[in-house]
């Protein structure tokens, strides 16, 4: 362990010296910490145009389609009911989880130095999970908000009013901060003496503690027991309770179940498409680079811009707002 340790603390060839900052005795000052590098996506120029056309269109969609679904929302009051106040604040979670990657992304493409800062390198980290904490929790207060309105229509004014829509918004937004904050107060303080290579495109807490020049087992515990483990946990009971919806539907009426599965259909793909990568990125951290690459590409690329087209494409209402606003402009 000693031997592993203090090659960690030899500063690498492929870092600036002004990123390294020395006392008078050679050794280099832990509590100034230099820039992170990030992993070269693409290596040929040909790739470089490829992903800055896939990631620059897919952030538009992003950023119309998750707009489009907030301002819906907002000003028609036809959408004032809990199930799409739920999905606005997703939408604005989507957009916020891609924001603090995709630009970057895109940037970091067609520069020769993929060095990011470590202030930024945290900010980065720190925002990652907070919208991912945020997002497990509205989809969680989404799976109850279907429960209600297909198990127990008669009691769905009751149960959710716009209180208890307004306790739901209000505890995924601070469980996921406290999510974040459980994680970053560990990693920020953290010794860091080189080599300062990420290993991917974007800063995560997995990969940033593995860089520290310390023992960091109970920190990789708790960043997988946090992360990975919660994320495997709400992926299941989620999964279970839209069975149990299904099952509850089909013992009362087998007639109503195929259209309880059309409205539940949506749910579970945006569910499957949030949660996979995360097992795979928590649970099972540093995969095949190239898978790690893949998933980590849904999470901040794909999903978010499939979430606006399978909830507007498969919903009636949504359907019927885009119409009406095509005959607006016309």
């Amino acid at each position: 362990h000693s031997d592993s340790l203090s090659e960690k603390m030899v500063p690498r060839k492929d870092f600036p010296v002004s990123s390294l900052h020395c006392d008078p005795m050679g050794q280099v000052n832990t509590s100034i910490v230099p820039e992170f590098v990030l992993l070269v996506l693409a290596q040929s120029f040909g790739m470089q145009i490829f992903f800055c056309f896939f990631f620059s269109l897919f952030y538009v969609g992003i950023i119309f389609g998750n707009l489009f679904i907030v301002f819906t929302v907002l000003f028609d009051s036809r959408f004032h009911i809990p199930m799409y106040i739920l999905l606005a604040n997703l939408s604005l979670v989507d957009l916020g989880l891609s924001s603090t990657t995709v630009p970057r992304m895109i940037s970091d493409l067609f520069t020769n130095c993929k060095f990011i800062s470590f202030h930024s390198c945290m900010i980065q980290m720190f925002f990652i999970h907070v919208m991912g904490g945020v997002e497990m929790l509205l989809l969680i207060a989404m799976a109850y908000d279907r429960y209600t309105a297909i198990c127990k229509p008669l009691h769905y004014l009751t149960i959710m009013n716009p209180r208890m829509c307004m306790i739901l918004i209000i505890a995924a937004w601070t469980i996921g901060m406290l999510h974040a904050m459980s994680q970053f107060v560990f990693v920020i303080n953290l010794p860091f003496c080189g080599p300062y290579n990420v290993g991917s495109f974007y800063c995560d807490f997995p990969r940033v503690i593995k860089l520290a020049c310390m023992d960091t087992y109970k920190l990789e515990f708790v960043v997988t027991a946090n992360s990975g483990f919660i994320s495997m946990c709400t992926f299941f009971f989620l999964i279970i309770s839209y069975i149990f919806i299904l099952v509850t539907v089909w013992q009362h009426s087998s007639t109503d179940l195929s259209k309880a599965f059309f409205t539940l259909s949506a749910h579970i793909t945006v569910v499957v498409l949030f949660f996979i990568p995360c097992l795979f990125l928590y649970v099972w951290p540093f995969p095949a680079k190239s898978l790690d690459h893949f998933f980590a590409i849904v999470d901040f690329v794909i999903t978010p811009v499939l979430n606006p087209a399978i909830y507007t494409l498969r919903n009636k209402d949504m359907k019927l707002a885009i119409r009406r606003l095509n005959r607006c402009r016309l």
